[in-house]
């Protein structure tokens, strides 16, 4: 992985960019395409984290975190949220460790917020990121966020 990495903020010059960001063919079905992304997090300022990630001056993905949310805010059991909503490593980057880099980011954000532990979602299906949350350390809770899994990562599980 190269000591270049880095996250950047959505802006003007680099939308554009991220728009045309795109995931291999057969994992289309697993992640949003970035402009949705970019469209929820428009919606929901306070929450979503979107960052674009570089390698150099290459853009290699897309990560986007989402902090502090209750589902269920009537629900006095219900626990903040905190964790990672979206990753698109386009098509051609993928197995460098760009992936990794972005969870790792996002815990980083997590943790500078004060908050214990991030939660992310994935879709369960052949050729999905399942493999790649568990490799990283990613424990499904047994709750289900629509037909998505949802896992939970306790920072000692990511360095």
């Amino acid at each position: 992985m190269s000591s270049s990495l880095r996250l950047e903020k959505i802006t003007p010059d680099n939308v554009e960019a991220a728009c045309r960001l795109k995931v291999r063919p057969d994992q289309e079905g697993f992640v949003a395409p970035v402009a949705w992304s970019l469209a929820e997090a428009y919606a929901q300022p306070g929450i979503a984290w979107p960052r674009l990630i570089f390698d150099g001056e290459e853009l290699v993905g897309f990560v986007m975190g989402f902090f502090s949310v209750c589902f269920h805010p009537d629900d006095p059991d219900d626990r903040p949220l905190s964790g990672l909503w979206r990753l698109n490593i386009a098509a051609g980057q993928q197995g460098r460790g760009y992936g990794r880099f972005a969870v790792e980011s996002v815990c980083e954000e997590v943790r500078r917020r004060g908050l214990t532990r991030v939660t992310t979602t994935w879709a369960p299906g052949e050729r999905g990121p399942e493999g790649f949350y568990l490799g990283l350390g990613f424990r499904p809770t047994g709750e289900k966020s629509g037909d998505q899994v949802v896992g939970e990562l306790a920072f000692t599980g990511v360095q």
